[in-house]
């Protein structure tokens, strides 16, 4: 009898992790490795599942080259969910690039030097992040659309580059999974400036933690159509999961007895732009060749009010000038909160977030507000050729096309036909040369890496860049 089949899990002690560490209590033929810092908090984490009898733990530090090469010995799925996070990125942005891009760097490397890179199964993670601001009209999107990370988002910036790695390392079976919003009982109870950077006016297509461990636990169990590898997918939960950031408020605070959010805040504490999310006109994709999704978001809502502490459960009970003068106000001039950055008079930032100074002050108080209601009915940017055409097919032309819809060139003269995978030279609008392969670069909205990192320069990159130029105001396919 064959051994059950062994996955490593990396970010096993936080929150998607954990989740995932439950859903895998279904899953007694599969072996689950469990990656983790060997830190009293991470063993206290894994104490929940002392009694998991298809559990192995392994401590170490993924940018150890060493340590990840013991942990990938004799697996057959590799599960990268770890990655230092926003606010954490935010505060640390060296400490985010060197555990988000060194993590996979040391897990291409422990691979290829395995007998048979073949035989083991990569799953990467990316983000919703990866593209940033989408709001209306621009607030639909998919995989393939133009990688535009907002400002000061050090996070995004360093998925994007994680996510060209993993594509271009040349492991034979791989996927990369761009996360959406986690929906979990935690986020629930987050108090962080980072809060006050998401506009009520954006969009998000959320998925519940519970969702996305099922989504991981069935990759693990293995058997997925040969079309699945190989590929770059949206995760998302679906139509129910589709909210605007104002539903979000209404129905978080709504759950806890709170009858009118807008009493807890001034309605110009809120950032009205350079966040991330969209709705996901492809994230179905993914559920059907992965089929993971049951949760919708009420029942989810639910689950993670009842794990609140009594008085969060009750917050409608709380007079609202408390919360708003005693909680929330502080919180929006804490460094990295919205407020701060006015007070401070820091121009960067105040653009980033509204616009200008003169923006913010129009923004008006809540008399003049209305709630936001985007077009339900998805559409489409262009991405430069016929997509229709299969991949096998793409030779020359096509990558000139592509380039020239970017603003740019390519510059490798010999292409082979249906070579996808090579990397190839092309140039930017701006004169710098980058490599990049067919597949990078048409399916995956990659481009120009040196015009990515400046995130302040995008709407001026985009007067050059029809490409880019879609997301401020040039025109969309109609699909």
């Amino acid at each position: 009898m064959p051994r059950p089949r062994r996955a490593l899990l990396t970010g096993a002690t936080g929150n998607w992790g954990t989740a995932t560490l439950r859903e895998f209590r279904d899953h007694p033929d599969v072996t689950v490795r469990a990656f983790a810092l060997d830190t009293s908090a991470d063993r206290a984490a894994l104490a929940e599942f002392a009694d998991l009898p298809n559990l192995e733990v392994v401590y170490g530090d993924l940018t150890r080259y060493d340590d990840v090469a013991r942990a990938v010995a004799d697996v057959d799925v590799i599960l990268h969910v770890a990655a230092v996070v926003s606010p954490l990125a935010d505060e640390r942005p060296a400490l985010a690039r060197r555990v988000n891009i060194g993590s996979v760097q040391n897990i291409i490397r422990a691979v290829m030097a395995l007998p048979d890179p073949a035989a083991v199964d990569v799953i990467g993670v990316g983000s919703v992040a990866e593209t940033g601001d989408r709001q209306s009209p621009v607030h639909w999107g998919r995989v393939g659309d133009p990688l535009r990370v907002s400002e000061f988002d050090e996070y995004g910036q360093s998925k994007v580059i994680a996510e060209k790695l993993l594509i271009e390392s040349g492991i034979p079976r791989w996927a990369w999974l761009r996360q959406t919003g986690i929906f979990h009982p935690k986020m629930l109870e987050i108090r962080d400036p980072i809060m006050t950077h998401s506009p009520f006016t954006a969009v998000m297509e959320w998925v519940s933690a519970e969702d996305s461990a099922r989504l991981l636990a069935r990759i693990a169990e293995g058997g997925l159509p040969e079309e699945f590898w190989g590929g770059v997918y949206n995760i998302g939960g679906g139509d129910g999961w589709r909210l605007t950031n104002w539903q979000l408020q209404e129905a978080i605070s709504g759950a806890t007895g709170v009858e009118d959010v807008r009493t807890w805040y001034d309605r110009n504490w809120f950032a009205t732009q350079n966040f991330h999310g969209h709705w996901y006109t492809d994230s179905d994709d993914l559920a059907r060749l992965v089929p993971f999704r049951k949760d919708d978001f009420g029942d989810a809502l639910t689950r993670a009010v009842a794990t609140l502490p009594a008085a969060a459960r009750n917050a409608g009970k709380v007079p609202p000038w408390i919360i708003k003068n005693f909680v929330m106000k502080p919180l929006t001039k804490k460094p990295r909160g919205t407020m701060h950055a006015i007070a401070n008079g820091d121009v960067d930032k105040i653009r980033a977030y509204f616009g200008s100074l003169e923006k913010w002050k129009a923004i008006g108080d809540w008399s003049t507000f209305v709630p936001p209601s985007p077009s339900r009915t998805p559409s489409y940017l262009e991405h430069g050729y016929d997509e229709t055409t299969p991949r096998e097919t793409w030779d020359a032309d096509v990558y000139r096309g592509v380039a020239d819809f970017r603003g740019g060139q390519l510059v490798t003269d010999a292409v082979g036909v249906g070579d996808y995978a090579t990397p190839l030279v092309w140039r930017c609008a701006d004169g710098h040369l980058f490599a990049g392969s067919g597949r990078l670069i048409l399916t995956a909205g990659h481009w120009c890496p040196e015009c990515v990192r400046e995130a302040a320069q995008y709407e001026t990159q985009a007067e050059r860049n029809p490409f880019l130029k879609q997301l401020y105001g040039g025109t969309r396919a109609a699909v």
